[in-house]
């Protein structure tokens, strides 16, 4: 094992240090998903193994296959990718349960095994509740089916009405339109007696982090997503 891939203690002993969790970012069609194929079998051409990570909120979903732009068999290039597919279009997707699978289930796995997880991000919020000091509060499906029933029977205004009364800073920064995200706050409010509608401090959780974040002229990423469309 080359002496990069170990750490020397002060006492002169080597342990064995966890692979790095390489992380890739950037605006939709910006060549995140083909870099990180691209990089993960330089890699392995290399003798350092390495699989990929999906961190976008609709590429768990089976079936869902154009409009998402997710990579074909082919374009993975033989390369394994992880959390693609895992839903049904009827499931429900939550951040809290991606990061658990994502953490727990698929990247400590990979670093144990010795396997360089290359993350590609197209959810900032999935990306972050990854790799930063993320937590999410709890939930109760009781009171969520209630607050879900109430707001389809008085509508979203009342409902808005009243988060702005129990919470006004966070209310100040929800699209008083948005009911999913009123009822949200409205549960949180009622579990914890507080709600905090902004994403917590850049902090990274995990350790060995390697963000890169991929940028595009703006006219080529136009022209791109527009050719995506098409295709």
């Amino acid at each position: 094992m080359p002496v990069s891939d170990k750490f020397r203690t002060g006492t002169g002993r080597m342990v064995l240090m966890h692979p790095p969790l390489i992380v890739l970012v950037g605006p939709t069609a910006t060549g995140k998903s083909a870099l990180a194929v691209s990089l993960a079998r330089e890699l392995i051409g290399r003798g350092k193994p390495a699989e990929v990570v999906n961190a976008d909120s609709m590429l768990v979903y089976r079936g869902m296959d154009i409009g998402t732009a997710k990579p074909s068999e082919a374009e993975r290039g033989g390369v394994p990718h992880h959390l693609i597919d895992i839903l049904e279009v009827a499931e429900t997707a939550s951040v809290a349960d991606f990061q658990a699978r994502a953490r727990g289930e698929v990247i400590a796995d990979l670093r144990d095994r010795g396997v360089i997880p290359i993350l590609v991000g197209g959810s900032a919020l999935y990306t972050r509740a990854i790799t930063d000091a993320f937590e999410f509060p709890g939930s109760d499906a009781v009171l969520r089916a209630g607050l879900e029933a109430e707001l389809e029977r008085v509508g979203v205004e009342e409902l808005y009405a009243r988060l702005t009364v129990l919470a006004p800073e966070s209310a100040a920064r929800i699209d008083p339109g948005n009911g999913r995200r009123i009822v949200r706050a409205l549960e949180i409010r009622a579990l914890t007696g507080g709600h905090q509608a902004v994403l917590p401090d850049w902090t990274y959780e995990l350790d060995g982090v390697h963000q890169v974040g991929l940028d595009l002229d703006r006219n080529e990423l136009d022209s791109r997503i527009d050719a995506r469309v098409e295709e």
